[in-house]
């Protein structure tokens, strides 16, 4: 453990590594997720429009709109961390 005064307040922050999540999976989860609120919306379309709520059915297609961006990000970044760097030194065969 180790300790960290800030204006006279005392945190431990524990000796925990962070975990090496790509977030591909969760950007993935979260856009099927907004693709499924837009395809069980759209039957009620027209009880949206009447009750000036229509604004949602387009909310979840954007939400589903920018999850693919944001998914196809992390499939890159995914893939660009998993190339080795020029410069670095070689993992060791063992």
């Amino acid at each position: 453990m180790e300790e960290h005064d800030q204006l006279h307040e005392r945190h431990l922050i524990a000796d925990v590594e962070p975990l090496d999540v790509d977030g591909v999976r969760t950007v993935a989860v979260g856009t099927g997720l907004w693709l499924v609120a837009f395809l069980g919306l759209l039957p009620f379309y027209g009880r949206l429009v009447d009750a000036d709520r229509g604004w949602v059915l387009w909310t979840c297609l954007a939400g589903f709109g920018l999850g693919l961006c944001g998914w196809e990000y992390c499939r890159r970044r995914r893939e660009r961390r998993s190339q080795p760097q020029p410069g670095a030194p070689a993992p060791e065969q063992g």
